[in-house]
């Protein structure tokens, strides 16, 4: 059964793969504002060896530090993975607190499921596994964004206890309780 875990270099060759099936749904381009895309265009060109993968998997661990390295706006950050012994399934990103952007646009938890394990259960239980996380790093209620038309990321948040907040131009706006 899949669960969370940390960034790991045992799931090398599955998460390229997946990263494959992202770029190949349209994902990484320069409008791309989110994790996936981002990190498509900053580290993708590392992945297919092993050292530069390692160093990819060092700089998302480290992002969840308060002195690390990161973008102007970015905040510390917690990703994990959903995976199964050497698979890859997806990510999710817990945002330690929350910058006005965020407040509006992104929430404090953001989740990306490879296209081929789509409709399968795995952000809803990623979700659930992921809030007593965030219950850890003082968030007593998350929130969580998704798309206008994300029907399907909208039941997630439904499904999890989310409890719709207001619509933030094409974004929707939901509270989830952690504890």
């Amino acid at each position: 059964m899949p669960k969370l875990s940390r960034p790991t270099v045992g799931v090398h060759q599955s998460f390229v793969a997946a990263m494959a099936e992202f770029r190949a749904e349209g994902r990484g381009s320069a409008e791309d504002r989110s994790m996936i895309g981002s990190e498509l265009r900053e580290f993708s060109r590392h992945w297919s060896t092993p050292a530069g993968f390692a160093s990819y998997v060092d700089w998302l661990r480290n992002q969840s530090l308060q002195d690390s390295p990161r973008p102007d706006g970015h905040v510390p950050s917690t990703t994990l993975w959903w995976t199964q012994d050497d698979a890859y399934f997806g990510r999710l990103a817990i945002r330690h607190r929350l910058t006005p952007y965020l407040r509006d646009f992104g929430g404090h938890i953001g989740y990306d499921v490879r296209p081929t394990a789509r409709r399968q259960g795995h952000a809803t239980a990623m979700l659930a596994a992921a809030l007593s996380v965030a219950y850890h790093l003082d968030i007593t209620s998350a929130l969580v964004t998704c798309d206008v038309d994300n029907v399907a990321s909208r039941r997630v948040i439904e499904r999890n206890g989310g409890i719709f907040a207001d619509q933030r131009s094409e974004k929707l706006r939901f509270w989830v309780p952690t504890g």
